[in-house]
């Protein structure tokens, strides 16, 4: 029995958006004089999908699967007839752009209007990114599409089977949220290496620093350190590139914040935030000095973090334990030291950790910032150490003064912050 349709304007209103979704798309195929069909075609099979979605509400989905089948009976006779051209291009880009379409315009009958406006916008993105897709694909080497895949492993098919509750020794060990933090690390190391192949070799010190710092300022810190002993090194300009690197870490550290204790952030992001800042400033006044000292290339070859991901899941659990038992047994003193202990040599761990308990309601805010912070400060105690024993006396001495400056920094805040 037919099924009341909506009122006539909102009815108006949901083809309008699929007319003009169908426009949109159909623009860019016009463009690119695609042979199968163009702006006016576009606008066509949105504005039919449409249409089937309308009917289908008055008499049922089987009116919508007769019209999928009646579209994808045309876009065979046009990719048909397109084979017929001698020099025509056999994909199917434009054919199934046509199917989606006629899908959006469903949607925006059916109610999802947003989705159906992102689905097209994506799609316009999509088609229009041909030749730079392209290129991206002819720069991935094997061992590229391999770190891709161990990325795929982790986050697409090991992290979804994991329970995501509550478990352990004082139930603060999360199957699911460790293995997450595995996957956050694993990426972001990726797209780091990522960004820089397809962008080009990082120019001057500060883009290889942001680059250096999203992998690891420690390890970005122990490889300019030795690299500083090389013939012809400029010690200053790497140490503003371990400098930069090192300011990063603060913007990860912003950004873990964010992400494992949204409801917190009002009382734990200006204090790390000014942190931050301070950080960044002696960074862009090292830049500065070494503008006209040249970079260093680093090897672009693909990271192979998920070894040390895992790693660094174990430790982050440790973390966890650690800092669950100094709360519960010894005061905030030894929560202090665990969070230097665990800063040293890694900054996501106690932050990740510190900001679950938080979250949780395991640990307050106020003890929670000071640990990061406190676990800032040991990883830049850490890495200065590196340098001491690794580098050269041309890198050393603005490294140092640098380090030293937000060492003194963040010791203001510690004493200062209400």
């Amino acid at each position: 029995m037919p099924t009341t349709l909506p009122q006539p304007l909102e009815t108006l209103q949901s083809l309008a958006v699929a007319l003009a979704l169908g426009l949109l798309v159909g623009l860019q195929r016009e463009w690119v004089r695609s042979r199968v069909a163009g702006i006016r075609t576009f606008a066509m099979v949105s504005l039919f999908g449409g249409l089937s979605g309308l009917l289908a509400i008055a008499f049922g989905g089987w009116v919508i699967a007769a019209a999928l089948v009646a579209m994808a009976g045309l876009v065979i006779l046009a990719n048909l007839s397109e084979r017929k051209l001698d020099d025509a291009d056999f994909g199917l880009t434009t054919e199934m752009a046509m199917l989606v379409m006629f899908a959006v315009g469903t949607l925006s009958v059916l109610g999802h209007r947003l989705t159906s406006v992102v689905v097209a916008g994506t799609v316009m993105l999509v088609l229009h990114s041909k030749k730079p897709l392209h290129r991206m694909v002819h720069h991935i080497g094997a061992g590229d599409l391999r770190e891709i895949a161990r990325l795929v492993l982790a986050g697409l098919v090991i992290l979804p089977v994991l329970p995501n509750k509550d478990m352990g020794y004082l139930g603060v060990l999360n199957p699911f949220s460790i293995w997450l933090m595995v996957v956050l690390i694993v990426g972001i190391s990726l797209a780091a290496y990522l960004a820089r192949k397809f962008l080009g070799p990082a120019k001057g010190a500060a883009l290889a620093g942001i680059f250096g710092g999203l992998v690891s300022s420690t390890a970005t810190t122990a490889s300019l350190a030795r690299r500083s002993k090389d013939a012809g090194a400029s010690g200053l300009s790497l140490a503003a590139i371990a400098l930069t690197a090192s300011a990063i870490v603060f913007v990860r550290v912003m950004v873990e914040v964010v992400i494992a204790a949204p409801e917190h952030l009002q009382a734990m992001l200006p204090p790390v935030g000014l942190m931050m800042l301070w950080f960044v400033i002696i960074a862009v006044v090292s830049n500065r000095i070494a503008a006209r000292k040249g970079g260093h290339r680093t090897p672009e070859t693909p990271p192979s973090e998920l070894k040390s991901a895992v790693l660094f899941g174990l430790l982050y659990a440790v973390v966890l334990v650690i800092v669950a038992t100094a709360r519960q047994h010894f005061g905030e003193s030894a929560l202090y030291l665990a969070a230097g202990i665990s800063g040293l040599t890694d900054m996501d761990a106690i932050t990740l950790s510190t900001a679950r308990l938080v979250n949780t309601g395991h640990l307050e805010t106020g003890t929670a910032w000071r640990m990061i912070l406190i676990g800032g400060m040991a990883n830049v105690v850490f890495k200065s150490g590196l340098a001491l024993v690794l580098g050269a006396r041309a890198f050393l001495l603005p490294l140092l003064a640098g380090m030293g400056a937000s060492l003194v920094g963040g010791a203001m805040i510690l004493v200062l912050w209400p």
